[in-house]
Formats: structure tokens, C-alpha cells, sequence
């Protein structure tokens, strides 16, 4: 039977070392691939998160595009040099990409201009005056053509691009329906590198009479004002506004040509084009390898840390599972130990008074001394059986809590007296001796008080060698409490040992116990203690001896 308990033990604890290793190679696994993961996703977010840094980046350039020029149109063309310089000051102090603004002050006449501007047939644009705005720009070079004065070429040249673009519109304007703001806002600008040129939106009426303007000459010879605003960019001066600083190491603005010399393979760059009138430069990233490895790590340890906590607790359930096969391992051999000593137990008395009574049936007669040695040896072996089924019945009225604790005044020296009295008529070889200091009496229950004494005791002689069978029972009143101490000069107890015994069924094994032990004498001292509202503790040093030392409350 123990070595089919034994190999069952076995493969259950081969069942939990196999799975502790299956899970340990799918932690490994599972680390390996989510470091994988995370290189792979911020290695992509390298590629990806570069339009996230251009988006920021123009942001500015967007709102100014989107929501500053299409402010020109509100002046219906009546801008002066006083109104255009405080517009532009506002556009130099929110953008700083923006370099340099010239301001045409213009107009449309169904008259030649004979000096500038555009003329097709009778439909004109000209320049009255051009100013320029800058921060580098002298107060003496603000104004830089009036009338009969001629701007230079480069002047000239925007202004006559972006009045090309007005007459080809109006030329094909369908009169008849509306124009979208987007074919209106887009033929009215002209975009160039490092340059935007943006001509007020006319309204609707107006650019049916610019269209009869192309056609024929009016009577009316109207003249309408326009104003075109030349933006020079400079890319340089866009802010960057890197939202993955622990991605990219550095971003700057190149021109599209641009090509480092150092190519290291210790460098990981990406480029994106800034588009518009910035086409002709991008953003340059660049990072080393070991700043990206930071930002993979970064992505890694909080998933590896998840991995983590999900092995630990697969490690835990491990545990507990060969706890508890440990723990039912030894819950079935001390069970098997205490049904086999048990069995012993009843098994020698009820042999003794089997045998005493076939002897008593089969005399003929019997002698004086011999009824009184067989009714010694029945009465014996009776109490022995009835002792042991007592025990058993205490120890699980006690663990149930159904008896009740009898208050009762012991008279602590008597008490002591009949107790080595009793043991030493029963083991003449067993040296008893006592103390009782500040105190005579108290309040307790006397039965359990005897059965804690009588296990100790027996255990005392039991578990001492022939020559040191000794006992020394001190009782002192400590602090309201009574304190008993059993003091033997027995085998002691190893270190390791000493919180198994008080354990149900546990037994030391040592030649003391080869006789059989059911292993509930000082399970039944810790319970009785309990019962009776005190504590038992013990120290022990092998071969020395052992002390036991109860605590109970003192009730006078």
C-alpha cells in the first residue's frame, strides 16, 4: 500500500514539475514575442508617426491658409497702406514663417492701362500703388511703386501671374450659377514655392460685369478696386513640434535634396515632403538606434510586466495545487498511521481479554489467585479500551464544543500530590517532584485540568530514557494568570518538529513510538487549553529534555 501511495505521489508531483515547466517555456515564448511586438510597432510608429509630426507642425501654416487670407475678401478691395499694415502686422506677429508681405493696390477698368498691369481688349488690371511689410525693412522702402513709377520685374511678374489666373476664370465663369468658394478661393491664389499671392474674392455681381468687361467696352467705363497681398515664406522659420520627442531623437527642416554624408547604420531617418509652397523642403528625422531601443523597452516592460503577473499567478495556482496534494499526502498517511495504530491499540487489550477468557472457559477450576489475576488482567485491559474511547470521544466533544466547561475550585498542591501519587504507584522508576509559589487555589475544570496532567505526564515518562525518568511540575500565579510547567529530562524534540506536534494524528518517529501511538495525546493538550480559554507552548532541545508551559486564567 505505501508504494502505490508513493508512486501516486510521484507522478502527481512529476504532473506539477511538468507543468511548472510547460508554463516557465511559454513565459520565455511569450517575452520573446512581445519584445518582437514592440520593436515591430514602434519601428512602424517611426514611419507612421512622422505625418502625425508634420500635422502639428503646419498647423499654424493651415490656420493661416485656411482662415487669415480669406480676411483680405472682407475689405471688398478697399484696402489702404494704413489697413494693410496693421493686417499684416498681425500676420508677422502670429506667423513667423511668413517673411515678407507686398500689398498691390489694385484695380479693374474696361481702360487700357498703357504702363502695367494686364491688358486684354478693354478688360484691365493695373497697380495704383505696391507697398512692402517686413521686419527687416527700412520706413524709406515701405512704398515701392506709385503712379508713373514702374515696379521691377520680379514685382510685376506676381502680380501679372495671379491677374492671368482672375481673367482666365472670369473668362469661363458660367454667369448663370454660382461659383463653389473652392474654385473661387483656389483661382484666386496662386501658390509658388516660398510664396503665396492672393487676390479679394469679388463678389458674384462683380464678376458678371468683369465678364461683360472681356466681351465689350461699357459705356459706364467701371472701375473696381481689388487688392492682392504676395506672401514670401520662409520654411525655416516653421516651428516643429515633435509629439514623439521619445521617438525621434531629432527633427529638422531640409531641403528635398538633401542627403547626409553619414549614412552609420547606428542611425534610424525618415523624411516627409512639407508640401504647398514649402514642396521644396521636408521634414528630416533622424534617431540613433540605441534612443529608439529606449522607446521599444519603454513599449515592452508594461507588457512584459502583464506577462508577468499572469505567470506568477499560474505559478501561485502551481503552488497551491502541490500544497494541497502535499497536504492530502500527509493527511492520508497520518490517517493511514492513525487507523493502523488504532488498530493496534484496541487490537492488544481485546487479544489480552480474548485470551483471559478462553482461559477462564476452559479451566475446570479456578484458584483464589488465579480469579484475582484474571479479573486484574480484564479490568486492565477494560480501562485501557475505555481510556482510549474516552480520548476519542473528549477530543471530538471538545473540537464540536459540546461539553460544557465546569467551574470548579481545585486545590492546586492536592491536585499536584494525587497526580505523581497515581504515577508513581503506576512507575516506581518515575522521579516526581513539584513547586506551587503565590497561590493555593483557583477556579477551573477539574476533569480537564486531570487529563491535561495525565497526557503530559505519561508522555514525560514515556519519552525519557530508563536512567532519566524525571518530572518536575512548577505552579506559580504570574500577573493574574496560573502558569504550569512540565519540565522532563527526556529524548527533547528536534527544532523542526516543534509546530507539527500539536497536530492531529502527527507522530515523531523515534524508537519511543515504534510500540504505536495514535497521535493525539498533545493534540488533545492543545485542544483542552483552548477549551479552557489558555495557551500551551513548549521549548525542547534533543537529549536534554523538553518544558511544557501552560497558561490558564486565574479565577479565585
Amino acid at each position: 500500500m505505501d508504494s502505490i501511495k508513493e508512486s501516486g505521489y510521484r507522478k502527481n508531483f512529476s504532473l506539477i514539475v511538468t507543468f511548472i515547466g510547460l508554463i516557465s517555456a511559454l513565459f520565455v515564448l511569450s517575452l520573446f514575442l512581445a519584445f518582437n511586438f514592440s520593436k515591430k510597432k514602434i519601428e512602424g510608429d517611426f514611419i507612421s508617426a512622422k505625418t502625425n509630426v508634420l500635422e502639428e507642425s503646419i498647423k499654424p501654416y493651415n490656420d493661416f491658409f485656411l482662415n487669415k487670407l480669406p480676411e483680405i475678401s472682407y475689405y471688398n478691395g478697399y484696402l489702404d497702406s494704413v489697413t494693410a499694415s496693421k493686417f499684416v502686422d498681425t500676420v508677422l506677429l502670429k506667423y513667423p514663417f511668413v517673411k515678407k508681405v507686398v500689398f498691390y493696390d489694385a484695380e479693374i477698368r474696361n481702360v487700357r492701362y498703357e504702363d502695367n498691369g494686364l491688358n486684354v481688349g478693354d478688360f484691365s488690371i493695373g497697380m495704383k500703388n505696391v507697398y512692402q511689410f517686413g521686419s527687416y525693412i527700412p520706413d524709406d522702402s515701405v512704398k515701392i511703386f506709385g503712379l508713373n513709377s514702374i515696379p521691377n520685374n520680379t514685382t510685376l511678374e506676381n502680380f501679372n501671374e495671379l491677374a492671368l489666373k482672375l481673367y482666365t476664370f472670369v473668362q469661363k465663369l458660367d454667369t448663370t450659377k454660382m461659383p463653389s468658394q473652392e474654385d473661387l478661393f483656389s483661382n484666386f491664389t496662386n501658390i509658388k514655392p516660398n510664396r503665396i499671392d492672393y487676390f479679394n474674392i469679388p463678389r458674384f455681381e462683380d464678376l458678371k460685369i468683369y465678364k461683360k468687361m472681356i466681351r465689350e467696352k461699357l459705356n459706364s467705363q467701371p472701375v473696381y478696386q481689388q487688392d492682392m497681398l504676395s506672401f514670401e515664406l520662409d520654411p525655416l522659420k516653421i516651428k516643429i513640434k515633435n509629439n514623439r520627442p521619445l521617438l525621434y531623437q531629432s527633427v529638422r527642416i531640409e531641403p528635398v535634396t538633401y542627403d547626409p554624408l553619414d549614412t552609420s547604420s547606428e542611425y534610424i531617418t525618415g523624411e516627409i515632403t512639407l508640401g504647398g509652397p514649402f514642396s521644396a523642403y521636408k521634414l528630416y528625422f533622424i534617431s540613433s538606434k540605441s534612443f529608439v531601443k529606449k522607446e521599444i523597452l519603454s513599449y515592452f516592460f508594461p507588457i512584459a510586466a502583464l506577462i508577468l503577473v499572469f505567470y506568477a499567478l499560474l505559478l501561485l495556482v502551481a503552488f497551491l495545487i502541490y500544497r494541497n496534494l502535499n497536504i492530502n499526502h500527509k493527511m492520508f498517511r497520518l490517517q493511514y498511521d492513525f487507523l493502523t495504530n488504532l488498530t493496534h491499540e484496541f487490537k492488544t487489550p481485546v487479544s489480552v481479554i480474548k485470551i483471559a477468557g478462553n482461559n477462564i472457559k476452559s479451566a475446570t477450576s479456578l484458584s483464589e489467585k488465579e480469579q484475582k489475576l484474571y479479573g486484574k488482567i480484564l479490568d486492565e485491559e477494560a480501562d485501557k479500551l475505555n481510556g482510549l474511547m474516552n480520548k476519542l470521544l473528549a477530543f471530538t466533544q471538545i473540537e464540536n464544543k459540546a461539553i460544557k466547561l465546569n467551574q470548579d475550585e481545585v486545590d492546586i498542591v492536592d491536585f499536584i500530590e494525587s497526580t505523581i501519587d497515581a504515577y508513581q504507584l503506576k512507575y516506581p522508576d518515575f522521579q516526581l517532584s513539584y513547586e506551587v509559589t503565590d497561590f493555593k487555589h483557583f477556579i477551573t475544570d477539574p476533569v480537564l485540568l486531570g487529563s491535561l496532567f495525565d497526557n503530559l505526564v505519561e508522555n514525560a515518562y514515556k519519552y525519557s530514557p530508563p536512567n532519566q525518568k524525571q518530572l518536575h511540575i512548577t505552579a506559580r500565579l504570574i500577573k493574574d494568570k496560573v502558569v504550569l510547567r512540565f519540565k522532563d529530562a527526556g529524548i527533547g524534540i528536534p527544532a523542526s518538529e516543534i509546530n507539527n506536534i500539536f497536530k492531529k494524528f502527527y507522530r515523531i518517529q523515534n524508537q519511543y513510538n515504534q510500540a504505536g501511538s495514535v497521535g493525539l495525546g498533545l493534540a488533545f493538550c492543545k485542544e483542552l487549553v483552548n477549551f479552557m480559554k489558555g495557551e500551551i507552548t513548549v521549548r525542547s532541545v534533543v537529549d536534554k529534555g523538553t518544558e511544557f508551559k501552560i497558561v490558564l486564567p486565574y479565577n479565585s
